[in-house]
Parts: structure tokens; C-alpha cells; sequence
């Protein structure tokens, strides 16, 4: 963070306020890591803290300190929209659109808090009255982090804020194997363990979750697998009835698509997944090197996010968003075409 967004962030927390951090839909690591760490930093300040989600997050998350005091704005929209209402300020981590956060975005807007952001991806939008924005950094987890050591209060991280930051950390940035992963990722890292952070522990209670069911899951979306060599691309595709079939759950196909996009030669892998309470085509999108996925979600399917780790939507069927995504490849032949 530059002096000036220092200089705003102070005023606004000089003194007590009633604050509320918030999340995207549909939570990953990040969000819930990066959210439950800066409003224990926050509390320890004598600020009154509510963390809020526009919706459920899978259960390889629920252990994380403090998971279970986030209030689900989709079970109780009542309780989270007085909340905002009544609060002070708002912190928004992990996106940079309002509509992100789904039905929250009205109660969003319409509230007369002041906003401060902290994301990473691109493109922000202008509804804060405070914006830290960097694309170049891993993770908003590690932005929090730096948020705190621009405040000067690095001694405040304690075990619970360290391990929070730690799982947002290591999951945006796949176990920090990710191009943004970088030496200052690492020394952050460093110092989240050297304050509590149990690294062995965290990548268990994450990784090492599997259920036989979604052990299945993997099975049929790696049968589903197409490969399209001329254009360095794989897919794979989930649809309702494998879902059901399968008895899924939230996140049970978090990291599905790095399958696609780890075979020698795949430039860019991708998963269309049919969607069980929405009526849509999720997908998600990965490349390696300089192709953006972040520019084809958002040319084509609604979405965006990093260079190399994008999502999008398609309301097409999912045998015509299919027909569709082969159609465009042709024109990006030129751009997949390097060597990995």
C-alpha cells in the first residue's frame, strides 16, 4: 500500500467503528482466509466485526479459526442486510465488482458506509472510497497481510490471523506453484509460520479431505476429458446427472481444471461444469504463459479474473456452450500455439 491509501485507511480507523468484511459468492480460500484474517486484525482494534458471504463454502474450509462466525447472507438475508445497514464501513476483499457478491449487491450498494477494497484481479471497479488494488500479488490473503505491515502492526498477527492468511494464501496460488508466486510471497510465508501457522496441518486439512464419492467424481470428469491438440487445449465437462450421481457438494470439483491443463503440450485447459442450484454453465479457466484467460472469459463467457486463472458462465446449454467455445478456438490458434 502507497502513503496516501495508508493515510485514508487511518482516518478511517481512528476510531471505533462498526464494520462489516465481505467476501464474493461462491467462497474460495482466498475469500474466507483473507476475510476472517483482517476482521481478527480488525477486532483486536476494538472494532465491532461482522464477516459475511453472500453464500455456503465448502466444508474443506469450515475448520479454518473462526469459520464458523461468518454469517451466510443466502440463509439469513433478514440478519445480513440490517448488518449492513447499520455499519460504519465495509471491506470488501477478493473482488472488485459488486456483482460478485450476488443478492448482497443491493444491500451493497444502497448502504451509506464508506468502502475500502483490497483485491487482486483486474479491472476494479470505482464503488470504494478506498481501493488497494495490485494484480502482480498472489493472493488478497497476502494483501492483508501487507495491509497490516503498512499499518506497522505486524506484532498483532497471532496463530489464528496467520493460519487464515496462510490457507488464503496457499490456495489462490495452487500450494504456491503459480506464476505470481514470487520471493515476497515467500517471506510472507515464512513469517505467517514463524507467528503460528502450521503449514503441515493447513495443507492437510484442505488437501487431504477426499470422500469416495468425490474420488468418483474425478473419475468420470477425467473419462469426460477431450483434448484438441491443434489448438493445445483440453476441456472437461460434469454434467447434472454426473453431479447427482455422485452425491456432489460444494467444492467438490475445486482443482478439477488443473488436470486438463497439466498434460504435456495443453496450453490452456478448462472445465464446464452444469450447474446444480444455478441455471448456468459454470466454468473455469487456466493457461500457462502469456495467454489471458482473464481476456477470453470476459470477451466470451461473462467473466474474468487473472492472466493465467479465470471463471465465466455461459446460459447455453452445455452441449451448445461446447459447440460454441470449439467454434471461437480457430481465432486464438496463433496465441496457443507456443511451446509450454
Amino acid at each position: 500500500m502507497n502513503l496516501e491509501i495508508t493515510s485514508k485507511v487511518k482516518e478511517l480507523l481512528k476510531s471505533s467503528r462498526k464494520i462489516v468484511v465481505v467476501g464474493h459468492k461462491n467462497p474460495d480460500g482466498d475469500a474466507i482466509g483473507s476475510c476472517l484474517g483482517l476482521a481478527n486484525y480488525l477486532k483486536q482494534k476494538g472494532h465491532q466485526i461482522s464477516v459475511m458471504m453472500p453464500n455456503d463454502f465448502p466444508d474443506f474450509l469450515k475448520w479454518i479459526p473462526e469459520a464458523d462466525s461468518i454469517l451466510n447472507h443466502e440463509k439469513n438475508p433478514a440478519k445480513c442486510n440490517r448488518i449492513i445497514d447499520k455499519s460504519d464501513l465495509i471491506f470488501t476483499l477478493d473482488f472488485n465488482a459488486l456483482d460478485r457478491t450476488g443478492e448482497l449487491q443491493g444491500s451493497l450498494e444502497s448502504s451509506n458506509s464508506d468502502f475500502i477494497m483490497i483485491d487482486h484481479h483486474q479491472d476494479p471497479d470505482t464503488y470504494a472510497n478506498v481501493t488497494y488494488s495490485d494484480v502482480s500479488i498472489c493472493s488478497t490473503s497476502q494483501m492483508v497481510f501487507h495491509f497490516i505491515e503498512s499499518l506497522n502492526d505486524l506484532d498483532a498477527i497471532n496463530k489464528n490471523i496467520a493460519t487464515q492468511l496462510y490457507v488464503g494464501i496457499m490456495t489462490d496460488t495452487g500450494s504456491f506453484r503459480f506464476p505470481a508466486t514470487d520471493s515476497t510471497t515467500h517471506n510472507v510465508i515464512a513469517m505467517l509460520i514463524d507467528r503460528g501457522a502450521d503449514n503441515a496441518f493447513i495443507h492437510q486439512s484442505v488437501y487431504d479431505t477426499n470422500t469416495p464419492q468425490r474420488i468418483k467424481l474425478l473419475g468420470t470428469a477425467l473419462n469426460n476429458l477431450t483434448i484438441l491438440s491443434e489448438y493445445n487445449t483440453a476441456f472437461i465437462t460434469l454434467s447434472l446427472d454426473e453431479l447427482s450421481q455422485h452425491d456432489f457438494k460444494k467444492g467438490d470439483t475445486e482443482g478439477f481444471v488443473n488436470y486438463a491443463l497439466s498434460i504435456k503440450g495443453i496450453n490452456f485447459g478448462l472445465i464446464f461444469i452444469e450447474g446444480l442450484q444455478e441455471n448456468f454453465i459454470k466454468i473455469s479457466l487456466r493457461s500457462k504463459g502469456s495467454f489471458s484467460v482473464n481476456d477470453f472469459a470476459r470477451n466470451h463467457f461473462n467473466g474474468g479474473g487473472h492472466i493465467n486463472a479465470a471463471g465465466g458462465r455461459s446460459d447455453k446449454s452445455l452441449e451448445d456452450t461446447i459447440t460454441y467455445f470449439i467454434s471461437i478456438l480457430p481465432a486464438y490458434k496463433e496465441s496457443l500455439s507456443y511451446e509450454s
